[in-house]
């Protein structure tokens, strides 16, 4: 009596369950997974920052009048800066050469007498142009704050204080103008970036290594259903890692989450569907593991780091790199993963994003069952 052939969808199964024996005896597998995002969300969400605070900054008082004390006084208080006093301004270039200052504010000798006679000496700031960003902070907080000064010492006299016309921001969405509440959503898909291509990265070069592969294509189950198979697993992996970085992100760093769950499930989820597919091509097109390795990272870190619009604006960027970031999925993610965090669900920005990404997602599928195949070159 022959034993009747097993269903295409019992076949399905049995190599899934496969799978998830392979990832339990694989501990870097679940290292990956649940030790990795942790390290790189506390990395990215307290090691990168654009908030300045506390900018070393020198400060010579030539004029030792009354109201340059104070102005320095004021300096003292500011928490933008951490002030260091010195008589002269030699001694803090040599400490701005070696790295230690970002920026020397000189008041001239006749400022005190100057402003009581209406003559106002201007104030020179000497910024560190090797560091651009932080350059263009302290000149921007010191012509701030002299501002602020200046008027307040007017008021004091009786004369107007206020222009006739005022500038009054408000800010939506984030109101302290916090750079984490933008840069930990965006860690989140930059993790998710690296974690997903890496872990189909290994998969099917694996089987190709062990020489195993030759029984899966041997089964009769079509390709797409093989490939299903396998990769469902790892789309599980993926949701449980997003869910830990989520976690972190509320939990440790303090974010609002203004969205719904399900609006954030759809946008992993599609996410994962991409950078996984991802992964998966490369593991096929390889059939290397050392090899898929450095391609996961080439293709999945470095440009969802680098050209995602997670650390740079995409509009500041040169035209043919903008175009270039077209073929990024990440682009496509940070945007809506920050909207679920501070400003809720928005259907125009998510479902396209969405779309995109699920797009991609299909496209990588089908590739994958394409480099298979049926046979074993």
């Amino acid at each position: 009596m022959t034993r009747p052939a097993p269903s295409r969808l019992g076949g399905a199964m049995a190599v899934m369950a496969k799978e998830w024996a392979q990832i339990w005896r694989d501990p870097s597998t679940i290292g990956l997974v649940l030790v990795l995002p942790l390290l790189l969300m506390f990395l990215f969400g307290s090691a990168v920052s654009l908030d300045t605070r506390g900018t070393r900054t020198g400060i010579v008082d030539l004029d030792r009048s009354a109201a340059s004390r104070d102005l320095v006084a004021a300096f003292a208080r500011n928490r933008y800066f951490d002030i260091e006093e010195a008589p002269a301004v030699a001694p803090l270039e040599r400490a701005m050469l070696e790295a230690g200052l970002r920026g020397i504010v000189v008041i001239p000798d006749g400022f005190g007498a100057g402003l009581a006679s209406g003559r106002v000496r201007d104030i020179q700031v000497l910024t560190d142009g090797g560091q651009p960003n932080t350059a263009a902070f302290v000149a921007g907080h010191a012509r701030g704050l002299l501002a602020n000064w200046s008027a307040a010492r007017l008021g004091e006299r009786g004369a107007a204080a206020r222009p006739a016309i005022e500038l009054n921001p408000r800010y939506r969405y984030n109101p302290g103008l916090r750079s984490r509440y933008t840069l930990v959503p965006g860690a989140i898909a930059i993790v998710m970036a690296m974690i997903g291509t890496m872990l189909t990265a290994l998969i099917i070069a694996r089987e190709y290594e062990r020489g195993t592969m030759e029984g899966l294509l041997a089964t009769p189950i079509p390709v797409p259903l093989l490939v299903a198979a396998k990769l469902l697993p790892y789309f599980l992996l993926g949701l449980a890692a997003t869910a830990v970085c989520v976690g972190v992100a509320i939990a440790a760093y303090d974010l609002p989450f203004e969205g719904s769950f399900g609006a954030l499930l759809a946008i992993s989820a599609t996410f994962l569907s991409a950078v996984l597919g991802q992964g998966l091509l490369i593991s096929a097109g390889t059939r290397n593991q050392f090899v898929s390795t450095q391609f996961a990272l080439l293709s999945g870190f470095l440009p969802s780091l680098l050209l995602s619009g997670f650390l740079f604006e995409i509009e500041s960027m040169p035209q043919p790199i903008q175009w270039l970031t077209w073929i990024v999925p990440a682009r496509y993610l940070i945007p809506p993963l920050q909207s679920v965090f501070l400003a809720g669900d928005i259907p125009a920005l998510i479902w396209p994003n969405a779309a995109i990404m699920a797009g991609f997602g299909a496209f990588f599928f089908w590739r994958v069952t394409k480099a298979i195949g049926r046979t074993i070159a």
